[in-house]
């Protein structure tokens, strides 16, 4: 069950333990119990709504920041990692391979505050020795979901003419 049941609530979190309990073939009960120990056990962190923010009467960017770090000799890249994630504009932070480090993404009421955000405050951290930020202009698709309407952005319908 357990394989199956994160499964579901990856894809669907709001779904009622009545209903996990039918799709899984087993007690309410059962599920409010698994929930629980995934949730104390650290496998489920917390629940989430994918906003388009595209939608939303809202300024929003999102950008993606690559840093190359020197690690600590004593903590590796956990320290530096834990001083990017505490910043309130970071919303996710990730150990990569390849010719960078860190992978950061950050948002903002716009591409400025980003940029601020990184030339005054991230790149002047300690340890951080070089960022290339890239910023996301169209969400396609984000955990599974599509965000991909019928309705033509008129846009992107100039490159192809």
């Amino acid at each position: 069950m357990e394989k199956k049941l994160l499964q579901l609530l990856e894809e669907n979190a709001r779904l009622s333990n009545k209903q996990l309990a039918v799709m899984l073939n087993c007690t309410e009960e059962e599920v409010e119990a698994a929930i629980a120990d995934y949730e104390a056990r650290g496998i489920l962190k917390g629940y989430k709504a994918l906003v388009n923010w595209e939608k939303a009467d809202e300024n929003h960017a999102t950008a993606l920041i690559e840093l190359k770090v020197t690690p600590k000799r004593e903590s590796g890249f956990d320290e530096i990692a834990d001083r990017v994630m505490a910043f309130d504009e970071v919303e996710s932070v990730r150990l990569m391979s390849g010719g960078f480090d860190l992978a950061v993404t950050v948002s903002g009421k716009s591409m400025q505050d980003i940029a601020l955000f990184v030339a005054r405050r991230l790149s002047p951290l300690d340890g951080v020795l070089a960022t290339s930020t890239h910023f996301v202009l169209t969400r396609y698709k984000e955990g599974g979901v599509s965000f991909k309407d019928d309705e033509i952005d008129e846009r992107r319908g100039m490159l192809s003419d």
